[in-house]
């Protein structure tokens, strides 16, 4: 049996005027916690060093670099990899990323997430890929959710490497939606699947939705954990963050689709759950053998199609 313990180490609200290093040191004890508990690994949520800035829009971006980390680790976050190797306890951690400039002066802005092993080392870095919300400043909103006006889509797409004795994949948030997320890492084995997200209550655009956040969000993970035969741990930034009320809801999902763990209050807590990585082949053997059932041929238009397009047939 190939057994990774993995905690789900939920946040509650960070405001804006909250250290990186105040933060950093809410992260040590739930990583010493999770040692405690025998994790292997301790998976942080989206944007876990900040608040979640999004929410408001500066007509310069420049004006909110400051929530970005130009290296990783930096000053700030050097202690939580160095408890890492200590305690041998590896973690996921999703920040906002603002690169070096290119050749023309660019810089680019990604929401990211890195693993990170039991010895402290770097095993990979992912850039979300579905980028929700809007461009643009609306100011008849309660609210900001501007994130496509602070990131760009991560260009590498969905990776999986090997890490903790298995194969795992990350993706963040608003990914979760979207089952081409899981299905792309499923083509490459993966076996356990980290994902943090930051998921307001309140949906602007239709809030006939917000009574059903909960449920989408265990819908989504729960199907593309059982369509992939995988594990998903799914780690949010919950409660209420600037005035804005965030699900929690953190859970691990089994590669039967079954919610093993989940966390009961909307602060920082560690909810912890063993994962059998070999449970992963009950499924990928079996009726979603990929090799055996799969027909690509018939599947052309999701690769070669963005919008809706209605046939006249």
């Amino acid at each position: 049996m190939r057994t990774v313990v993995v905690g789900a180490a939920q946040l509650g609200p960070i405001e804006a005027e909250h250290t990186r290093a105040e933060v950093v040191e809410r992260l040590l004890v739930l990583l010493r916690d999770g040692a405690a508990r025998g994790c292997d690994a301790v998976v942080f949520p989206e944007l876990a060093l900040t608040t979640f800035f999004p929410r408001w829009f500066v007509d310069d971006i420049a004006e909110a670099d400051h929530w970005y980390e130009t290296e990783m680790p930096g000053p700030d976050t050097k202690p939580l990899f160095d408890e890492a190797a200590r305690l041998g306890v590896g973690f996921c951690l999703g920040y906002a990323e603002l690169t070096p400039p290119d050749a023309d002066g660019t810089v680019h802005r990604f929401n990211t997430q890195i693993l990170v092993e039991r010895d402290g080392s770097v095993v990979a870095r992912y850039r979300k890929v579905h980028i929700p919300g809007h461009e643009h400043h609306e100011p008849d909103r309660p609210f900001q959710h501007a994130e496509r006006y602070y990131f760009e889509p991560g260009p590498d797409g969905f990776g999986v490497w090997p890490a903790f004795g298995g194969r795992v994949g990350m993706m963040i948030c608003n990914d979760r939606r979207w089952p081409e997320s899981y299905r792309v890492m499923g083509l490459q084995g993966v076996e356990l699947i980290l994902c943090g997200y930051n998921t307001p209550l309140h949906y602007v655009p239709d809030p006939s939705q917000d009574v059903l956040q909960g449920f989408h969000n265990a819908l989504v993970m729960q199907a593309g954990a059982y369509q992939n035969g995988a594990w998903v741990v799914g780690v949010a930034k919950g409660g209420v963050e600037a005035g804005v009320d965030s699900l929690a809801q953190s859970m691990i999902v089994a590669p039967s689709g079954q919610i093993v763990a989940q966390a009961y209050t909307a602060g920082d807590e560690l909810v912890v759950a063993s994962c059998d990585l070999d449970w992963c082949k009950r499924y990928t053997g079996t009726l979603f053998d990929f090799d055996r059932y799969r027909r690509p041929k018939v599947y052309t238009r999701i690769t070669s199609q963005r919008g809706v397009v209605l046939s006249d047939e």
